[in-house]
């Protein structure tokens, strides 16, 4: 298949990463897969690195008629057989031009779990042939809030690379992070971005240091909330238990010496950050949103919490360091979970199964 995925967004969070999973995925396995962004995103770096044929377009705002009109042209030009994209400018504009240019099939890929509104005026929402979401609770809101067919939806919860089943607890690790090797690790893996929830890990500090003066806060990142979130630390008077390492590419080493991980975000889809931490072994808790419920089962695969509650996270925290016999059950059967289901083959299958499906229902309809 020739497959081409867009991307608007100038960030490089976990949404960015599973298309470059998705890309570089489906490349491996033998076909044709080109990335269209901007051309300063992030993304674009990476995919390079990945070794993936990438293009760029201005994509300024949803109506960018020049960037319609170029997109149309090169899919003409090269003959796609699929279209994917994933935020909303880029959905405008690659929806309009996939049309336009008449590639047999159009899917968007929803990353958050945020509700759409299908109407004359975004008519773009009806364009697609498939909508893929990356988790149960964010199709059931596309379907019963937003009235999309069911048909036309599908979970593909998102994929986790084989490293993260393997890593090894390697407590020397620490002291490449300015870490005490005795030191408890609580780590925080995501951009700052306001729906991510730090400033609330961030409030649990106090509570967990009083009773754990060896806990160390860990975190992982970048982003444009990153130098609020440092002089919020600081006036609180925290700053000396927090550490901000910036963006690390090595994510399974700082989990090879983690201890819990956290997930304190208002709203999310199922991040991929929580799926690597638990596929790591690592106990997690988590904010009770989106997706997560389908893997973090409370007292079972983790701790929910409620969006917001800086006390149960302190509490959940100062619970599992001092269960151990918990974090071991509750990290091991975390781990079942994401080895059954959301390993990075079963998201490849199931998104080229989708891909070859559409493409034979639409050559059935054109024989027809």
């Amino acid at each position: 298949m020739r497959i081409l995925h867009t991307e608007w967004s100038d960030d490089l969070g976990g949404q960015e990463k599973r298309v470059l999973a998705e890309a570089a995925g489906l490349r491996d396995r033998k076909h044709s897969v080109s990335l269209i962004c901007r051309e300063h995103a992030k993304i674009r770096g990476e995919a390079i690195k990945f070794g993936l044929e990438v293009h760029t377009l201005p994509m300024r705002k949803l109506y960018d008629i020049a960037s319609m009109i170029k997109l149309s042209q090169f899919l003409k030009v090269n003959r796609f057989d699929i279209i994917n994209t994933h935020s909303g400018v880029d959905s405008w504009i690659g929806g309009i031009a996939s049309r336009i240019a008449g590639v047999p099939v159009l899917v968007r890929t929803r990353h958050l779990n945020i509700p759409l509104k299908r109407s004359l005026l975004n008519f773009i929402h009806y364009l697609p042939d498939m909508y893929i979401t990356c988790g149960e609770n964010m199709r059931e809101t596309l379907i019963k809030q937003c009235h999309f067919p069911s048909e036309k939806v599908i979970s593909i919860p998102t994929g986790v690379h084989a490293e993260f089943f393997h890593v090894k607890r390697n407590p020397e690790a620490k002291l490449r992070y300015g870490l005490d090797k005795d030191a408890i690790v609580i780590t925080n893996v995501g951009i700052f971005r306001k729906v991510k929830g730090h400033e609330v890990m961030l409030k649990s500090v106090a509570k967990v240091i009083n009773q754990l003066p060896k806990a160390k806060f860990l975190l992982v990142g970048d982003g444009p909330d990153k130098k609020d979130l440092e002089e919020m630390a600081n006036e609180m008077g925290i700053g000396k238990h927090v550490l901000f390492p910036g963006f690390i590419d090595n994510i399974p080493e700082i989990y090879s010496f983690t201890d819990i991980a956290i997930l304190s975000s208002w709203s999310e889809g199922l991040p991929q950050s929580l799926l690597q931490a638990m596929a790591a072994g690592v106990p997690v808790i988590a904010t009770n949103v989106g997706g997560v419920p389908e893997v973090v089962v409370h007292e079972e695969s983790g701790i929910l919490i409620e969006a917001g509650d800086h006390a149960a996270l302190a509490e959940g925290i100062i619970r599992i360091i001092n269960h151990p016999d918990l974090a071991v059950r509750m990290a091991g059967r975390a781990k079942e979970i994401i080895l059954q289901g959301h390993s990075m083959n079963s998201m490849l299958d199931s998104i080229e199964s989708l891909y070859q499906r559409l493409l034979r229902e639409k050559h059935g309809s054109s024989d027809s």
